[in-house]
């Protein structure tokens, strides 16, 4: 994080400014977190105190922004990729010297919170702090990733989001080694947690499926399991969920009793078309392209 000065003084003014999203994460299935692409017009806003957390990133040219948050007031020039940390409980407000876009992402108490505790560190020195103009690469790359999932015609599954989200929290509160410590401890998962986790998740893999969910199937904390799974399994877990998915949507339409909306649901992708994207990812094929060229090996 590189610091602001801060400014002679910023007056509190009315708002006279507007936001528009662009995009929105409410139709996504994420859950305890969510994110929008804000158009922000020049001017003044203000935001009040709310319960979750929410962190601001510029994305485009540089604007000249003043703001007053947490009893501090701040000029800078805000260029892509800096970043606004703005904890539960505190109100802000900026000015902005003309429009630009930011990628906002909200972040709800109790989930940043359950993510801190797994990681085992003292309440104290592990939570979210106000931050202005915050440059660190590897956050910019997880805010990045999750944009792209924001933006994408066909998203992957929610699984994917939640796992950017928690390791936000982490590189957030300054505590990245920790989660190394953490997978150290042990460096694979026993062959009967993993056992027991592939069960659930095949059980599973026609409903949502979250990280907390499936870390209790494995006794552990999510960042631990996180970094376990993948050492076991070679992929990260929503990689293998989404490989998973569509290895038996595939299974589904070359036995043809079911139609490919159907399979689609009975797989856990939003709708036919989600499907349909990620076996073109995947297998190099669409569903219609994969039926075909098993009636013609008939």
């Amino acid at each position: 994080m590189n610091a602001v000065n801060p400014s002679e003084e910023l007056v509190l003014k009315p708002p006279t400014a507007s936001r528009i999203a662009l995009r929105t994460s409410k139709a996504l299935g994420w859950r305890g977190f969510g994110a929008e692409l804000l158009n922000v017009s020049a001017g003044t806003h203000r935001l009040p105190a709310l319960p979750h957390h929410r962190v601001g990133v510029h994305v485009g040219a540089p604007v000249r922004a003043r703001c007053a948050c947490n009893e501090q007031r701040y000029s800078r020039i805000q260029a892509h990729g800096d970043a606004d940390v703005i904890p539960a409980g505190v109100d802000g407000q900026w000015t902005d010297d003309a429009a630009c876009t930011i990628f906002s992402v909200w972040i709800a108490d109790d989930f940043a919170q359950r993510t801190i505790e797994q990681l085992e560190l003292k309440t104290d020195d592990a939570r979210l702090r106000p931050q202005f103009q915050m440059r660190d690469a590897r956050f910019q790359h997880l805010a990045w990733a999750l944009r792209a999932e924001l933006e994408a015609d066909d998203a992957s599954d929610p699984l994917y989001a939640e796992s950017l989200c928690t390791a936000m929290i982490v590189r957030l509160i300054g505590r990245a080694p920790a989660l190394e410590r953490l997978a150290a401890k042990r460096r694979v998962l026993a062959p009967a947690t993993a056992a027991r986790t592939i069960d659930f998740i095949e059980a599973h893999l026609d409903q949502p499926l979250t990280l907390t969910e499936l870390a209790a199937q494995a006794a552990l904390s999510v960042p631990h399991f996180k970094a376990l799974f993948r050492e076991t399994l070679g992929m990260p877990v929503h990689q293998y969920v989404l490989r998973r998915r569509v290895e038996r949507a595939r299974a589904l339409l070359l036995e043809g009793r079911s139609s490919a909306s159907q399979i689609a649901l009975d797989t856990g992708f939003a709708h036919q078309s989600h499907m349909a994207h990620w076996m073109g990812r995947l297998l190099g094929v669409t569903p219609r392209e994969l039926v075909k060229a098993a009636a013609r090996k008939a």
